[in-house]
């Protein structure tokens, strides 16, 4: 394993004002992910694993602290230089899928090509491409209503893995699914883990789902309590 880790985080804080009343969503969290790691940041409610997640994926910054993406610091760049880093190594897969409903499933996964400027070819091809690699080959033309959640849900993962992303962080991506469809993306993710070697974090507060992955950092109430392998991983497929 790459002995430079892919995040490495030291001492973040962050603290949000509320009027006169100061927050403190993270206090002193300090975390370090390889590459290829498959993670889930787990805590309840409030614990802070939301804000550490926005951190990790340069949509927010931290108040006091320092992160190193892949060895670059962004924990001071401004909002531009932490987009420009966000497009190209991390994609994203949220709960509520996020899909546009009047377009089809290739259309919704080449969006991150277009905003990049990727030429409609060269888009189609890696977007079809993304989508049969989460089982979705045959359903290139469909819209979002026409899908399963399941499948809403990989059409977001697909739209995630189609930058070619080294980082997959995934927030509650299981949340709005039954137990055979989580199943179902759990299987794809520990794919996307095994055979193209990319680092995936999950937010989960789903104990079930946190099992599939190699490691769990625990938070509670700002600060990191845990942070330990899982003894033996379950395997989705």
């Amino acid at each position: 394993m790459n002995t430079n880790p892919v995040i490495d985080a030291r001492h973040l804080t962050k603290i949000y004002q509320m009027g006169e009343v100061e927050v403190h969503a993270l206090s002193d969290a300090s975390l370090e992910i390889q590459q290829g790691e498959l993670v889930a940041i787990m805590g309840p409610s409030g614990s802070g694993k939301s804000t550490l997640m926005n951190i990790l994926g340069c949509l927010d910054q931290p108040t006091s602290g320092e992160y190193y993406l892949t060895g670059v610091e962004v924990g001071r760049l401004d909002d531009n230089r932490l987009a420009a880093i966000r497009g190209k190594q991390i994609g994203f897969v949220f709960q509520s899928f996020n899909l546009l409903s009047r377009t089809s499933a290739l259309s919704n996964v080449e969006l991150p090509l277009i905003y990049a400027g990727v030429g409609r070819r060269e888009r189609r091809r890696r977007s079809a491409a993304a989508l049969e690699a989460v089982g979705l080959g045959d359903r290139l033309h469909h819209r979002p209503n026409e899908l399963s959640g399941g499948q809403q849900q990989r059409v977001a993962i697909a739209r995630a893995l189609v930058s070619q992303p080294a980082i997959i962080m995934a927030d509650e991506p299981t949340g709005n699914l039954d137990s055979k469809s989580s199943l179902e993306i759990m299987t794809i993710f520990q794919q996307l883990n095994e055979e193209q070697h990319i680092t995936i974090i999950f937010v989960t507060h789903e104990p079930d789902i946190a099992q599939f992955t190699h490691r769990i950092v625990r938070l509670a109430d700002g600060r990191i309590v845990e942070d330990a392998p899982v003894a033996a991983p379950q395997r989705a497929h």
